[in-house]
């Protein structure tokens, strides 16, 4: 396709997924449990036994919005199509994405309360992977999964891990980043998962989703949706980074590939400075085992998504270099610019080489692809 003559790796997308995906998906003890809503164009909501989630969706004021007035102009095809392979195929065509790696919206939910039945949980993550396959079918080439494993139950999630890659052939697996049950990414209970990640050669996708009923940053300023939104993806993120970089896992780890997507990436080189800066004081009683600096372990090993219009981006770059960002349209959510996301992109202060590692060579990179 190659769009003003660039190759386009789009290292998260989004899709829709019906509203009766659990329903029809799940296996059969646990279905009935989790529902789906359809009444606007980005109804993301689902309830797991009787617990609706993302939270905040009932405020009428959100779907007033500039942003969700312009979504139920913009993606009222797809709506009314169903959200098919075939649409998510012709949006990509119509905005120049090659390739997509492909992630959820209410799936981004159905593993966000604190708490929930392990067994319940892993059911669930099964249910949406057996359909994101059904899903990718339509161009296995163009659409590639990224598969969704449960944090409540670290063996469910190694076996579901290898399952995805090996059976489903999916190119990641993914979570989000928040904490779950009070368990840190560093805690010893999740180190088979990483390892099983090494082993399959595939990395691992943070994606945040503002609504979690799960310990989140931005619900101090709740009911306020803009400033919740502002800081709930970023900063979780950065939290997630700071596990994984200074509480030795990538240290444990060396082959764990990990990225932070959809949260920008402009403010990683402060919190990565204020890392080293920290480890420089404090690191050989509080972080004996890292034998390098924190920022030396995510150019090593993690990646970042660039928003289009993120301006900021020739800063990271310069502080960051050029390897570790990839380029994202997160169609087909509120804040992409979709259909002009890649137009956008190509706008920003970047030479061409630049835009070309983040556009494609570096998301091939990260997500495996030849």
């Amino acid at each position: 396709m190659a769009k003003g003559g660039f190759k386009v790796f789009d290292s998260d997308i989004h899709i829709m997924e019906p509203p009766d995906l659990w329903e029809t998906y799940m296996d059969p003890p646990f279905r009935g449990r989790v529902k789906g809503f359809y009444e606007f164009v980005e109804d993301a909501r689902i309830e797991i036994d009787g617990t609706l989630v993302p939270a905040g969706t009932q405020d009428q004021r959100r779907r007033a919005t500039k942003e969700m007035t312009r979504c139920e102009q913009v993606y009222r095809k797809y709506s009314q199509g169903g959200w098919s392979p075939q649409l998510q195929l012709e949006a990509m065509d119509e905005e120049g994405v090659d390739v997509a790696v492909v992630y959820p919206t209410r799936g981004l939910y159905a593993l966000a309360i604190d708490g929930m039945d392990p067994a319940l949980a892993s059911a669930i993550a099964r249910a949406y992977n057996n359909w994101l396959y059904d899903f990718c079918q339509a161009n296995p080439q163009r659409l590639m999964g990224a598969g969704m494993v449960s944090p409540f139950g670290v063996e469910d999630a190694v076996t579901e891990a290898h399952r995805c890659v090996k059976e489903l052939g999916f190119r990641a697996i993914f979570i989000r980043p928040n904490s779950v049950n009070g368990r840190n990414w560093y805690d010893p209970s999740y180190e088979p998962l990483w390892s099983a990640l090494e082993e399959l050669a595939v990395p691992l996708g943070f994606h945040e989703g503002q609504g979690a009923r799960l310990p989140q940053v931005g619900d101090r300023f709740n009911p306020n949706a803009m400033l919740l939104h502002t800081v709930c993806h970023p900063f979780e993120q950065a939290l997630a980074l700071v596990a994984f970089c200074g509480a030795g896992i990538l240290e444990r780890h060396p082959r764990l590939r990990v990225g932070f997507l959809e949260a920008n990436c402009s403010w990683a080189p402060f919190v990565l400075w204020r890392l080293d800066e920290h480890w420089e004081r404090l690191g050989s009683v509080y972080a004996p085992e890292l034998t390098m600096a924190p920022s030396e372990y995510f150019k090593r090993q993690c990646y970042l998504s660039v928003e289009c219009d993120e301006e900021l981006v020739a800063e990271a770059v310069g502080h960051l270099g050029d390897d570790r960002l990839v380029f994202s349209t997160d169609f087909p959510h509120p804040d992409s610019r979709f259909p002009a996301s890649v137009d956008a992109f190509l706008k920003l202060p970047l030479s061409e080489t630049r835009k070309r590692k983040i556009l494609w060579d570096n998301c091939a990179a990260f997500y495996g692809v030849a």
